[in-house]
């Protein structure tokens, strides 16, 4: 990869961010500026990594592989708050169980990804769950750490 390129890159989530602290909310709150431009720093890096780890089986719109693998988009798995828990254990350490996605029982199993960090996983959270789980929080990397503290693995 040519520098020019590369570098191109690693400065796009910096100049969104430059533009949304410009253009983001009103000048009355700074903690809210801040959040807004981090929200939009996870949801830029997380849908980076998402399109890089899990599109090639969840698909890039969202919408899953048939009844191989299951659909995020229009999903009442993601959008049930009580699974958040399960979803950032299985991006983390795979998952084998038969999980049931919209009436519909998917039992292929999802690899590991033992090398993302808190950081990358609340980013690929922040993007799943703000593009197709109708929940366009911030999910900390504080939070994800908590919870993949707790799986069982």
């Amino acid at each position: 990869m040519k520098i020019h390129k590369f570098l191109g890159y690693a400065a796009c989530p910096i100049l969104i961010s430059i533009f949304l602290y410009r253009c983001g909310p009103g000048e009355g709150n700074r903690q809210n500026r801040e959040d807004y431009i981090k929200y939009n720093q996870y949801l830029v890096e997380g849908k980076r990594l998402y399109l890089l780890h899990c599109s090639n089986c969840h698909q890039e719109n969202g919408k899953g592989l048939g009844r191989l693998y299951p659909p995020l988009k229009d999903s009442d798995y993601l959008k049930n708050m009580d699974n958040l828990y399960k979803v950032v254990c299985s991006i983390k350490y795979g998952q084998s169980e038969v999980i049931i996605v919209n009436g519909i029982s998917y039992n292929q199993p999802m690899p590991a990804n033992p090398w993302l960090t808190d950081l990358e996983i609340a980013e690929i959270i922040t993007y799943v769950y703000s593009t197709w789980g109708e929940n366009e929080e911030l999910f900390t990397h504080q939070k994800t750490g908590r919870i993949l503290d707790s799986c069982n693995h």
